[in-house]
């Protein structure tokens, strides 16, 4: 079992930025990868950025890239989403995520089925 908590969330002004971190406990050994994700009422979770624990290789959607950067520190068991020049289109629920099953593609790393893991998300709104 990992338990994941989200912190970091808040209301900022469009351009602003926040920094999100998922704190890791329980078998986070375990760790293959580990997600962001975001929700906005209505719609579908999206992925926004992953980590591979090992390798500290990283991905992100286009939208978010040059903007979003995706960090671990391993001796505290936590990711961390830093975002800036935020847009008030990343108004959303923010959900981290653990994938312990092992390998996967860096395709499927994009995908919330890939995951076994979840918080319980913290609300990013962002006002223009």
């Amino acid at each position: 079992q990992v338990h994941l908590v989200e912190s970091g969330g808040g209301l900022v002004q469009a351009g602003e930025s926040l920094r999100l971190s998922c704190a890791a406990s329980g078998r986070t050994s375990s760790n293959y990868a580990v997600g962001w994700f975001r929700q906005a009422p209505g719609d579908e979770r999206e992925f926004v950025a992953t980590i591979k624990w090992s390798s500290g290789n990283t991905y992100y959607i286009d939208p978010v890239k040059g903007r979003f950067t995706i960090s671990r520190d391993s001796a505290k068991n936590t990711v961390y989403l830093q975002m800036s020049s935020l847009k008030p289109t990343g108004t959303a629920v923010y959900y981290c995520a653990a994938r312990t099953r092992g390998m996967a593609s860096d395709t499927w790393l994009k995908s919330s089925s890939a995951y076994d893991y979840w918080g319980q998300g913290t609300q990013v709104t962002v006002s223009s």
